[in-house]
């Protein structure tokens, strides 16, 4: 698509400005080489594109049409969206610098990517994820931790962020008031299966937590556990349940919503158990419940299916 690395300055009056911007990045601006040469690949694909045209006659429409082009190559959104970065940096450079006129990639967007959905559980998965019976303390642990995920869809750090009195209140009350983004607090239900594996967990805790630790979740050394052990030890359990998906905490709460919003519509309260500040970014779900809904539609009815 592009030519390689920013080459050193040569007869060619573009190779050479780009030559002193990239030093520019590293000298002045102290980006990496790395970096620089990455802003230089993106630049130099903008030469390509506008051959024959003189960095300072370039405008608006040439620059969309280079957009257009690459967008028709495959490229994604958010790599045009980088590339138009790294040439809006460029002519800013030449404005200030090289006087040269007015930014022709000043408010332009690059195509926005298709929205990716998010990947969830099918109820019999899920069932198959959270049956099994813990065999140790540090399972009757884990167990509790993903019950919770996927009764009340809890963010990672939300989880981790429990102290002691929430799974009083989780396991008394069926509830549990967690601080989400933004320090915005809201109160989700806790399911029964969940609160069991609370309780459990409220009996075997004694025996790992250090003297005065108020973490509801600990690890080996009685301290609070990290995001990334519980990232890990859920790999392992769900491999062990015999599921061939990679599953991370965020596939149970895309679960959740998933299976609230199947069985419900209530597109409002999966927003608010969520702790999504727009509705709109809760209406992705939608298009997996229209997924699931189509996929049995196609199994059941009798004139869905193809000859």
């Amino acid at each position: 698509m592009s030519a390689g690395p920013s080459q050193p300055a040569s007869d060619d009056p573009r190779r050479a400005l780009l030559e002193e911007f990239r030093r520019n990045l590293e000298h002045e601006r102290r980006l990496s080489p790395h970096t620089g040469s990455n802003y230089c690949r993106d630049i130099e694909s903008l030469f390509e594109l506008t051959q024959g045209t003189e960095l300072e006659r370039i405008q608006a429409h040439a620059v969309r049409r280079a957009i257009a082009q690459l967008h028709s190559r495959g490229l994604s959104g958010r790599t045009l969206a980088r590339m138009l970065s790294s040439w809006r940096g460029f002519f800013e450079w030449l404005a200030l610098h090289r006087g040269f006129p007015a930014n022709p990639c000043a408010g332009l967007r690059a195509p926005k990517s298709a929205k990716t959905l998010p990947a969830a559980l099918s109820p019999d998965a899920a069932a198959q994820l959270l049956d099994p019976a813990p065999k140790d303390a540090l399972e009757v642990r884990d167990k509790a931790m993903f019950e919770l995920f996927y009764s009340s869809g809890l963010r990672l750090a939300e989880l981790l962020s429990l102290d002691m009195g929430a799974a009083a209140l989780a396991v008394r009350e069926g509830e549990v008031t967690i601080t989400g983004k933004g320090r915005k607090t809201r109160t989700v239900p806790v399911g029964a299966k969940a609160a069991q594996a609370l309780a459990a967990w409220m009996q075997v805790r004694p025996g790992l937590a250090s003297p005065g630790e108020r973490a509801l979740f600990v690890s080996s050394r009685g301290t609070r556990i990290s995001p990334r052990m519980v990232q890990v030890r859920l790999s392992r359990w769900a491999a062990r349940c015999g599921l061939a998906a990679r599953v991370h905490p965020h596939v149970l709460r895309h679960s959740f919503a998933t299976h609230v919003l199947q069985s419900s519509g209530d597109l409002r309260a999966v927003q608010e158990m969520l702790g999504h500040a727009s509705i709109s970014t809760t209406q992705v779900y939608t298009h997996l419940d229209f997924q699931y809904l189509a996929k049995a539609y196609d199994a059941a009815h009798p004139r869905a299916k193809k000859k």
